[in-house]
């Protein structure tokens, strides 16, 4: 069995060549084997080997003995909604999120949506569906049942707005899951759609917003005039990127500190995580309104076990994973845009307005380098900067009064990933080419 595909945060890899049928159909049994549960909600995006990857893996998971609760298509916040309304021992979503139309794969939870990662049983999965050895299923032959959520989850989102008056947003659906997310805000934004039919070869172009070339059709569409903003789903709708009403790129950072002032205007006193990779701003917008900040480190399962440990009410990932409490700690793209445009409608201003007093900072972005040794570029690094504040929860962060950065490695090449921020633009640019000619030695 192709070891490969079963990775840090999910099962990922390309139909037919090393993600099969039987792979599905032994990954079904595994699960099973692995959490001896008896009920398991089952979403899926659109393409189009995502309905045979369904029908194996709902196999292994029956033969073992649990039923399969059919969510049908759904977006990957949907499917975190459903595992935790319905009763389910666990959830499994099939998809391969914004990669290309080849590949698929799944997303593994427990109960109350908990992620299962590499630490926490992808690898004894792995082990188990490469080796065979199921043990003794868990009852009977487990049913087939279906269940639309849909409905269920645009109540539950819609109920979180608070202000009346339609905005008009422009939505960017990649040709993927967000149809199904934004089905929730068609009640109560004018939405006006591009790239709606759904299409598992991605035909107009890939369904990651972290790419700004993808945004560049979105950011057209505003511009043509009329929108209070703009937004764009990745492949499975749990990640969406922002642009404001002059059709600029919202950095996600900028988007947090929003979505974190309107959450704590409901929710006085409550804890928020920030990724540590995040502007000071996040950190400082958090403290003025009230707010209880942590840093925490990027992956989602981490995030979400902290968001758990320290009940924060919201946390947000710098690749625009945006996460609630009321989503059992989990993401969901579509309450983010209505916290968003909350704050548009009772503020009066536009999006670029409530975004320009945030912007305190300058910053690189993330900047790639190849290196072989990470281990080398961190004690280069530590011996430069002795008498900066160290930390070491993601990779290395040293910061000092005016400036700051993190060096984090990639988990699936041999690179390390560098963002900076500084209180001007002429230190950041200082700084960045100083710490980029450390890492490169």
């Amino acid at each position: 069995m192709a070891g490969d595909i079963f990775r840090a945060y999910d099962i990922r890899g390309i139909y037919g060549v090393d993600l099969t049928d039987q792979i599905a159909y032994n990954v079904g049994k595994a699960f099973v084997s692995f959490l001896k549960c008896k009920r398991v909600v089952v979403g899926r995006d659109m393409r189009p080997h995502s309905k045979p990857l369904f029908d194996f893996l709902s196999k292994g998971i029956t033969e073992m003995g649990a039923d399969v609760i059919d969510l049908g298509m759904c977006s990957t916040p949907m499917s975190y909604y459903a595992n935790g309304t319905l009763e389910a021992d666990a959830g499994i979503m099939i998809t391969a999120s914004h990669n290309p139309g080849e590949w698929n794969g799944f997303k593994l939870s427990r109960e109350k949506a908990v992620p299962i990662s590499g630490d926490t049983g992808i690898m004894t999965i792995a082990q188990l569906a490469a080796s065979g050895a199921f043990g003794e299923p868990v009852g009977p032959p487990g049913t087939v049942g279906t269940y639309d959520i849909a409905s269920a989850y645009g109540r539950h989102v819609n109920s979180f707005a608070l202000e009346d008056g339609p905005l008009r947003i422009a939505v960017d659906y990649a040709n993927s899951m967000g149809v199904y997310e934004a089905q929730a805000l068609k009640d109560l934004f004018v939405l006006d759609p591009i790239f709606e039919e759904l299409d598992g070869s991605f035909p107009n172009h890939e369904a990651n917003p972290l790419k700004t070339e993808t945004l560049v059709p979105l950011q057209q569409k505003v511009r043509e005039g009329g929108h209070d903003f703009g937004i764009a789903f990745d492949g499975d709708a749990d990640r969406v990127g922002f642009i404001d009403e002059r059709g600029e790129v919202v950095p996600n950072d900028m988007t947090a500190a929003l979505i974190a002032q309107a959450i704590l205007s409901r929710n006085k006193g409550g804890r928020v995580l920030y990724d540590l990779r995040s502007s000071w701003a996040v950190k400082e917008v958090v403290e003025e309104n009230g707010g209880r900040p942590s840093m925490c480190r990027v992956g989602h399962a981490f995030i979400k076990k902290q968001m758990r440990d320290e009940d924060a009410v919201f946390a947000a990932e710098l690749s625009g994973h945006y996460y609630f409490r009321e989503n059992f700690y989990t993401e969901s793209s579509a309450l983010a845009a209505i916290y968003v445009a909350d704050l548009v409608r009772s503020s009066g201003k536009k999006l670029s307005e409530l975004i320009k007093p945030l912007k305190r900072y300058h910053a690189s972005g993330e900047i790639n380098s190849v290196v072989q040794d990470t281990t080398a570029v961190y004690k280069r690094l530590m011996d430069t900067y002795p008498d900066g504040r160290m930390e070491t929860l993601d990779g290395l962060s040293i910061e000092y009064e005016d400036w700051w950065f993190n060096v984090r490695p990639s988990n699936t090449e041999p690179l390390v990933r560098l963002n900076l921020e500084a209180r001007t633009e002429g230190l950041m640019a200082y700084k960045l080419d100083e710490v980029l000619s450390i890492i490169r030695g």
